[in-house]
């Protein structure tokens, strides 16, 4: 089963199933942080795309934080999963309070990686969506239904490894999904990593403006 060294890794590997779009004027790269950052600048840096973040926030379950019960993005998507919260009872009430913390962080990480600069254009772009990892997958729904409405051309799906179930079910709703590995049982995305630490807020914007001057390098 293929294991992978670390982020960085995982971002050279993918770049070898990416190379159609080299140089595409009208192709760029959207990672979800914070980890997906160092994956996609990997892919972004070879292939002389631009590269920029779409913030998304999972909806932990009270209790169980990395259960995920949904997902918002920006934009105002939230995407919930009826499943988990029928089967745990959750109230309306605790759902609008979780809501409530995350898009106080998602505003707050718009802020501080981005600052005042504006999200690329991507209508009528071919975008190619990353992560480091998926596994149930709420979070990457709400990115997708966010990257919708932003009317790109074509939605190109990138990941080092997701859960088989989860690969099928995604595949339905982007144009292309590119991953390297669907191992079953999936258990975590972490465990598919020799070396899976947290990534920073300031690695992020570290990479971001990393990925600004290798692409400007290369114009």
């Amino acid at each position: 089963m293929q294991r992978f060294r670390d982020r960085k890794d995982a971002g050279k590997k993918l770049t070898e199933k990416l190379l159609a779009y080299k140089d595409d004027k009208d192709t760029v790269v959207l990672a979800l942080p914070r980890g997906g950052i160092p994956v996609a600048y990997e892919v972004a840096r070879a292939l002389h795309l631009p590269l920029d973040l779409l913030i998304v926030r999972k909806l932990g379950t009270p209790g169980h934080r990395e259960l995920a019960m949904g997902a918002i993005a920006t934009g105002g998507v939230k995407v919930l999963n009826e499943g988990i919260i029928a089967s745990l009872r959750i109230p309306q009430t605790m759902i609008d309070k979780v809501v409530e913390t995350e898009l106080k962080e998602l505003e707050r990480r718009e802020f501080a990686y981005r600052g005042a600069k504006a999200p690329l254009d991507v209508k009528d772009k071919t975008v190619i969506l990353m992560d480091d990892g998926i596994a149930t997958g709420a979070t990457m729904r709400a990115a997708i239904a966010s990257l919708k409405q932003r009317h790109p051309k074509k939605i190109v799906l990138a990941v080092p490894t997701a859960a088989g179930t989860t690969y099928t079910e995604l595949s339905a709703q982007v144009d292309e999904f590119v991953c390297l590995a669907t191992p079953e049982p999936y258990i975590a995305v972490g465990v598919w990593y020799d070396s899976f630490p947290q990534t920073s807020d300031d690695e992020v914007k570290v990479l971001l403006q990393k990925a600004d001057q290798e692409l400007a390098k290369t114009s």
